[in-house]
């Protein structure tokens, strides 16, 4: 039996997705950005408003289980014919280690394939400080540019943009 499993979620899963990325968020990103980006941004992305309209616009969402228990999320997006964009993928906390990401991160791959079968790329972009860089790199991603990007309030992003092709 595999230890996990995997749902593509439909927008009755939005309340879950939201109350995920909210135990996850903060502890991800506490020591990187102060309170109030951590809101503006958890708000800018998670409302139920802004989901519902990223699943409107083509962002394929999956929520990761380890029996009935979640155990994170990711969110994919094709942005031309070959080329698809991570949106997001993050695991709880307590699941961190256990081979829970690599598990999303596999499932990306498996969907990518699913509807292309060619060569394509795959990109995301990541904070700079944030430890996941290492976890992205791993699974044979490549750092190609960063960037310091205004998003409002004034708050910055401060990203590495990572690329690997599939």
């Amino acid at each position: 039996m595999e230890k996990f499993s995997l749902k593509e979620a439909t927008r009755e899963d939005i309340p879950l997705i939201t109350a995920l990325a909210d135990r996850v968020w903060y502890e991800t990103y506490h020591e990187i950005h102060t309170r109030s980006q951590l809101e503006y941004m958890f708000e800018q992305m998670y409302s139920p408003e802004k989901l519902a309209k990223d699943m409107e616009n083509g962002q394929v969402y999956f929520i990761g289980y380890q029996e009935k228990d979640p155990i994170g999320y990711v969110a994919i997006e094709q942005k031309e014919n070959s080329l698809f964009y991570l949106q997001k993928l993050y695991v709880m906390p307590e699941t961190q280690g256990t081979g829970a990401g690599s598990f999303l991160f596999a499932a990306v791959i498996r969907f990518i394939r699913s509807i292309h079968p060619g060569k394509c790329l795959l990109e995301l972009n990541v904070n700079r400080k944030n430890r996941a860089i290492g976890f992205y790199q791993k699974k044979g991603m490549s750092i190609y540019k960063e960037s310091n990007d205004y998003i409002g309030e004034g708050f910055y992003m401060n990203n590495c943009f990572m690329r690997m092709e599939l």
